[in-house]
């Protein structure tokens, strides 16, 4: 064990160094691991002490005893008589160190060190992610595609100069990445579920929709217009629901834009996923008759706002379009007000 303790030691010194890791955490790390370890041999034990020597690759472990004259806890109490057999400089109530030797550890508890030494890099690895990109997370930024992985169609994006994986899942439903094409990503923070931690993009997020328009729109970049709400089908449709904080102001004009231009650029870098622009209402009636725009709504009842669910009444012509395609509308008006919808014709009976 002695022997791998080293070797697994001098692995990690040049880890730590390729990783960018300071010597006093990577100390912290292996002690952490190595209590591990010697709590399965030594359970009871109360006081470990470490000497670690990463330049060497060695360290010391002791078991820290209490001299005592009668021992009444062995594994944290040591006798007087015992204690001078290591050292004849102790006496009652003084500390005394046992050395421990690593090849009592065992195999269990050496493979035990090692994982939790690897997923304590993992940990500083991510902390050291979230440190270099903390600034541009919850942002969207512009990305290089780099290359597209056959089989997988996962995308390796260039991010500030660091390649990133754009995987499938999180690129919009029926487009066509292709190398060198330049795309707005939303930095979504740092996952660690792959092998290593990594940085998270994702075009399909619901808060590149709000990071687009700060982007297009002055009014909401200076907060004189605000997103209150976004609902969002990725590559297909999404609702936005806005109000402004100044009387005059319009805040579906801000948004749209003179000949519809800042929503048309938005739309375009979605691929042409359609958005619908909402007023917001602090009234939850009126909130819920805009998020079904563009049909018409007669009448809201809310029978217990805590409850947060309503019944809707739209002309009978204008039923399909509260619905909307494969009740696309209805679903996206739903995750904008958090309100459940149920939507009646006029009449009090269904089409066909």
């Amino acid at each position: 064990m002695a022997k791998n303790t080293a070797e697994l030691m001098e692995a990690l010194t040049l880890l730590a160094k390729e990783k960018g890791m300071s010597e006093d955490t990577l100390i912290e790390k292996i002690q952490a691991a190595l209590v591990i370890a010697i709590k399965k041999d030594y359970p009871k034990s109360e006081n470990i002490k470490f000497d670690i020597d990463v330049a060497k690759g060695k360290f010391d472990v002791s078991i820290l005893k209490n001299v005592v004259g009668e021992v009444e806890d062995p594994a944290n109490e040591i006798s007087l008589e015992e204690a001078r057999t290591i050292s004849k400089r102790l006496g009652l109530g003084d500390i005394c160190p046992i050395k421990l030797d690593t090849k009592h550890f065992g195999r269990i508890a050496a493979q035990t060190a090692k994982q939790v030494i690897k997923q304590g890099i993992k940990e500083v690895e991510r902390e050291q992610l979230v440190a270099q990109w903390g600034d541009l997370q919850n942002k969207a930024i512009s990305a290089e595609v780099k290359k597209i992985e056959t089989g997988t169609l996962n995308a390796l994006v260039s991010v500030n100069g660091t390649e990133v994986l754009l995987f499938r899942s999180d690129q919009i439903p029926g487009e066509e990445l292709h190398e060198g094409d330049i795309v707005k990503v939303y930095v979504s923070g740092v996952s660690s579920a792959d092998r290593r931690p990594t940085l998270r993009v994702s075009r399909v997020h619901r808060d590149l929709i709000r990071r687009l328009f700060e982007l297009e729109v002055p009014e909401i970049a200076d907060g004189t217009v605000e997103i209150k709400s976004v609902s969002r089908e990725p590559g297909s449709r999404s609702k936005i629901a806005v109000m402004s904080t100044n009387e005059n102001v319009d805040p579906l004009g801000a948004c749209i834009g003179p000949q519809r231009s800042r929503i048309t650029k938005v739309c375009e870098e979605l691929r042409g996923e359609k958005i619908d622009v909402v007023l917001y209402s602090d009234d939850p009636k009126e909130f819920i008759k805009q998020s079904l725009k563009p049909a018409n709504v007669i009448s809201v009842d809310i029978p217990d706002e805590e409850i947060k669910a309503c019944s809707v009444v739209v002309p009978d012509n204008q039923l399909s379009l509260a619905i909307g395609n494969k009740g696309q509308n209805a679903k996206l008006a739903v995750r904008l007000t958090g309100y459940k919808i149920d939507i009646k014709p006029e009449s009090g009976f269904f089409e066909g």
